[in-house]
């Protein structure tokens, strides 16, 4: 068996990897180098639940033979945020007096399974999925992968730290009001917010049912797109599975519209190195193609209020009532005073927060229209974990300044990461579209990365070699617009 000292400069992409494995390199020694990592980093924070390391191995033995073209998935470590089932290991969405043990895979967990890939885990997570910090947990904080005075980001902390450091390949993760996005722009990594109903939730503690989804976390967008082509699929055991929702290819114009919020609709919060990143990345869209809009963000902002602000945080306390009537005090004071808010809400609310959501989606479907996506500031600013514990609830709302709106306005979306910083920390931009345009988001998001030439996480692996073509048993291509241009993958 190849050592794992052999592979430790191995990136853990699905296209090194495939390469890897045709090379002759066997899945136990990835598994062994994936717990290696795991040990270096030495983050207690990041992983709530690993299985166990000879059994990672055994598993990766009965892959057998090589078939990326069966399987696209082959050999690929996973890491599943632990609000998502995973048979055989507790489910705790972070608090220890919810946890119970899963007798089956969730649905999008299964699908990866059969799609060759390798459990190693269960991450972290703001408790009930309920924040964007990654702080309100019983458990330890992760680290934030690139500084560690840096909050992680959140819910899918420990996804996105795990991913970051390289220590597993994909990472799932769950999207409310940005739970994917806010973590993936903290460290660096791509963080892809599917279609509602394209991923199924069976099997997945429920936060906010509605307006939420099973997130993807990945080193690249390519990456990100072969996980997502594996779980989307029509569930009939979840309800709000869409069986159409995988309309995704389509091709833009060779020129493309990105919509941006006005000057005077830009929230930064006094963070000029941030406004400074924004609007270099905003330079790299328009190299690719994009013509630049301005529009008002005003009425985005109201919709995203209407989430924390408005009747939707009782589907909240719908989702942990039970708990919460038994045992108030097993939640996180925090979260616990989030979702207590819900309380005072009634029927007539709920009907009038479904009013004005209306109401703003009608005013808002004329400019939609005109577009071709959207391009926002992943977060407005950067916090450290020290403005966290000064004030727990403002700068949480900050950071969903620009994620709020997209899951209520059934956009799609894609973080990605772009140059850092003048200051060194990461930036990044969070693309997005209509419903059902997750394929143009990725190939537009794909190129910027690769236009961005950042290591990719918390790595020191090159950008620009993990978007190679990858070839037969290569992991999935995507057919867009941009395929005809500078936009394209390889």
């Amino acid at each position: 068996m190849t050592r794992a000292f052999e592979l430790s400069d191995l990136p853990f992409t699905v296209t090194d990897l495939h390469r890897a494995y045709r090379g002759g390199v066997p899945p136990q020694a990835v598994m062994a180098e994936t717990f290696r990592r795991i040990r270096t980093v030495d983050d207690a924070g990041i992983f709530l639940h690993l299985i166990d390391e000879e059994q990672a191995v055994a598993a990766a033995e009965c892959l057998r033979g090589f078939e990326p073209g069966r399987r696209p998935l082959w050999g690929i470590p996973v890491a599943v945020k632990d609000n998502i089932d995973v048979a055989g290991m507790p489910t705790t969405a972070a608090c220890t007096a919810f946890a119970y043990r899963a007798d089956a895979d969730a649905f999008v967990v299964k699908r990866l399974r059969d799609a060759g890939a390798l459990v190693v885990g269960k991450t972290n997570l703001d408790q009930f999925a309920t924040g964007l910090t990654g702080m309100r947990t019983p458990y330890p904080v992760p680290r934030n992968a690139l500084d560690s005075r840096l909050v992680p980001g959140g819910s899918s902390s420990g996804s996105a730290v795990a991913v970051a450091h390289g220590l597993v390949s994909l990472a799932l993760g769950t999207d409310t009001a940005g739970s994917g996005r806010v973590p993936a722009g903290m460290n660096n990594v791509v963080g892809l917010k599917p279609t509602l109903g394209s991923l199924s939730a069976s099997g997945v503690v429920p936060a906010c049912r509605t307006a939420e989804t099973v997130s993807i976390l990945a080193l690249t967008t390519e990456d990100a797109w072969a996980a997502f082509e594996v779980m989307a699929a029509f569930d009939p055991d979840d309800a709000w599975s869409k069986p159409a929702a995988r309309a995704i290819r389509q091709s833009p114009r060779p020129a493309f519209t990105v919509g941006v919020p006005t000057p005077g609709t830009r929230h930064f919060f006094g963070d000029e190195e941030q406004a400074t990143a924004y609007e270099r990345a905003l330079e790299g869209v328009a190299a690719l193609g994009g013509e630049i809009v301005e529009v008002d963000f005003g009425p985005f902002y109201d919709v995203g209020q209407l989430l924390y602000g408005g009747p939707w945080i009782a589907e909240r306390y719908a989702a942990v009532e039970a708990l919460l009537d038994r045992e108030p005090s097993a939640l996180h004071p925090v979260t616990r005073q989030v979702i207590a808010s819900a309380c005072g809400l009634s029927a007539v609310d709920a009907f009038r927060g479904i009013y004005r959501l209306a109401e703003l989606r009608r005013a808002l479907e004329p400019q939609l229209a005109e577009l071709d996506l959207l391009c926002v500031p992943t977060v407005p600013t950067l916090y450290t974990r020290a403005d966290l514990e000064d004030d727990p609830i403002e700068p949480n709302a900050r950071l969903g300044t620009y994620t709020s709106f997209v899951n209520l306005l059934d956009l799609c979306a894609i973080a990605v990461p772009t140059a850092p910083r003048n200051d060194g920390w990461p930036g990044g931009v969070t693309l997005l579209g209509r419903a059902g345009t997750d394929g143009l988001l990725a190939a537009v998001g794909g190129a910027l990365h690769r236009r961005a030439n950042v290591p990719l996480g918390a790595t020191a692996w090159p950008v620009g070699a993990a978007y190679q073509a990858p070839g037969n048993g290569g992991s999935a291509r995507i057919d867009s617009a941009a395929s005809r241009g500078p936009l394209a993958f390889g």
